[in-house]
C-alpha cells in the first residue's frame, strides 16, 4: 500500500487498512491493543503538545528520528526501541493527525523495514465532563522473523510500552 509523503515522495506502507485507528473499527486478522489512562485535570494543552511534538516518546526513552518538529500528515518518523546494538528501528509515516480543543493526537503506519505491520495511534481527549485522557490504539502483526518468533512476548512488550507512555505522560503533565 502506498501513501503520498512529504515533498511528493511515495512511502510504502505495509498494510492495506490505512486510517483504521482513527475511525475504527480495528481490522480483523490483527492483534489489537487499546489502553486508556486518566491524566491530571487541566493538563490537556500540555499533554497535547507532548504527544504532537514527540516529547512524550522521547521522555519515555524512545529514539525518534523525524523530518518535522510535530506529527502532521505525511511526516516520516523512525522509532528506535531498545538499547545500543539491540535497538530495533521501525520506519513509520504519520497518516492522520488532529489538533482541536477536545482531541489532539496522531496515528502512524508501518513502512518497509519495520519489524511489525500495522498502525498505532496516540490521542489526548478531553471528555464532556472536562476529564483528560490519554488513549493508545493499535493493530499489528509480526513482519520479521524475530517478531514472529517472539510470539506472545512481543505483544506483552507492546502493552507494556503503551502503559509506559501513559505513565510518562502523567509525569510530564505533573511537571516532573
Amino acid at each position: 500500500m502506498s501513501d503520498r509523503g512529504r515533498g511528493g515522495a511515495v512511502a510504502e506502507l505495509t498494510y492495506p487498512e490505512v486510517g483504521s485507528t482513527r475511525h475504527g473499527p480495528l481490522p480483523d486478522g490483527y492483534h489489537h491493543l487499546g489502553h486508556r489512562y486518566r491524566l491530571p485535570d487541566g493538563c490537556f494543552d500540555t499533554a497535547a503538545d507532548a504527544v504532537l511534538g514527540w516529547r512524550l516518546h522521547r521522555a519515555a526513552g524512545v529514539r525518534m528520528r523525524t523530518d518535522a518538529p510535530r506529527a502532521t500528515v505525511g511526516v516520516l518518523v523512525t522509532v528506535g526501541l531498545g538499547l545500543g546494538p539491540a535497538r530495533l528501528w521501525g520506519p513509520c509515516q504519520v497518516i492522520w493527525s488532529t489538533d482541536s480543543l477536545s482531541v489532539a493526537g496522531f496515528g502512524y503506519g508501518t513502512m518497509s523495514g519495520h519489524p511489525e505491520r500495522g498502525e498505532e495511534a496516540f490521542e489526548v481527549v478531553r471528555d464532556d465532563a472536562g476529564a483528560v485522557w490519554f488513549e493508545v490504539r493499535a493493530f499489528s502483526l509480526p513482519d520479521r522473523w524475530f517478531t514472529r518468533a517472539g510470539g506472545p512476548a512481543v505483544r506483552a512488550v507492546q502493552h507494556a510500552y503503551a502503559w509506559w507512555l501513559g505513565r510518562t505522560l502523567r509525569r510530564l503533565c505533573a511537571g516532573r
